[in-house]
Order: structure tokens, then sequence, then C-alpha cells
């Protein structure tokens, strides 16, 4: 009768464990990173809609491109249209607005 090694069994069955716990913890991390390490950006307006600036504030909406934007906005300033969530004009106009001449100019404090 061959000889066997009993405890050879339980510690290859620990290593896989351990194998399987390390590819579960790495794509769980990858899960919960999402897409932040592909360089994702999201948009601030769907296809087929543009953004559009509160007159005197620091907020928008999106409009159909068929449209023209509602009363109380007015469409951003060519050359500094906000693409992206964060991009470069998306972080200066929350600081910037319209006023009614359509004139850059400092929002207004929102305290």
């Amino acid at each position: 009768m061959p000889r066997t090694n009993r405890s050879a069994t339980p510690l290859r069955a620990g290593r896989m464990r351990v194998a399987a716990a390390a590819l579960a913890g790495a794509a769980a991390a990858t899960v919960l990173t999402g897409c932040a390490g592909f360089g994702y950006q999201e948009n601030i307006c769907g296809n087929g809609e543009y953004p559009a600036l509160s007159v005197g504030g620091t907020g928008s909406a999106c409009f159909s491109d068929k449209e023209e934007p509602s009363d109380g906005y007015a469409r951003y300033p060519a050359g500094k249209v906000p693409q992206q969530v964060d991009d470069k004009w998306d972080v200066y106009w929350r600081t910037h607005t319209l006023d009614k001449d359509g004139k850059v100019i400092a929002a207004p404090d929102e305290n």
C-alpha cells in the first residue's frame, strides 16, 4: 500500500483559500474604485444637449440643441463652455456668472 502524506491536503487547501481571498479582495477593490483609474469624466449634459448658465447665479441646466435656454438662463460665452464635471470651465463658473447684459462678473456669495 502506498504511503500518503495526509498533512499535504489541508496545507494546499489553506493556500487555495488564501489565494481565493486575495483575488476576491482585488476584485472588490476594483469595483469600489470604479473607473477612477481609467480617467472617466462625467459629461455636463447628455448627447443632443448643451449647458446654459443661470444669469446672476452659479446654477446651470441642460437644454436640447433644438431649443433656446429658458428665461433666466443664457448660453455660456464661446470658448468658455464646460464639457465635463470638474473641467477648467466647470470650476471657473462656480465663482463667476453672467449679468443681465451678458457680461462676466464674480458670482454673488451664497452665504
